[in-house]
């Protein structure tokens, strides 16, 4: 069993206990606990933000940027196959009419 799902079922049994309920259904410790959430979010933004930067001064490219590059990739691969299509399609309606002009 991986480590995720024995979490899991931990907290689930930890959530159904009695204590528990009565302990998070109180309001002060529900706002603790969002205090703590917010607090990871705004710490981990503000990593992410000094990651950034530090990426930027060392000329290094974000994983923003890269999957940005991917996506622009793909498009491009995208066009360059339909563009091969038709070139491929005209090309041959243009062999033909060739063949058939030299035929005459």
């Amino acid at each position: 069993m991986s480590l995720k799902k024995k979490v899991m079922e931990r907290g689930m049994r930890l959530m159904s206990d009695p204590r528990v309920m009565k302990l998070m259904s109180n309001p002060k410790v529900m706002n603790f606990v969002m205090k703590g959430f917010q607090l990871r979010g705004k710490a981990q933004a503000s990593i992410d933000d000094k990651v950034k930067s530090l990426a930027k001064t060392l000329k290094l490219a974000t994983r923003e940027e890269v999957s940005e590059l991917k996506q622009t990739i793909r498009a491009l691969e995208q066009a360059l196959k339909k563009v091969q299509t038709e070139v491929a399609t005209n090309g041959s309606k243009g062999e033909s009419k060739k063949s058939s002009k030299s035929a005459s």
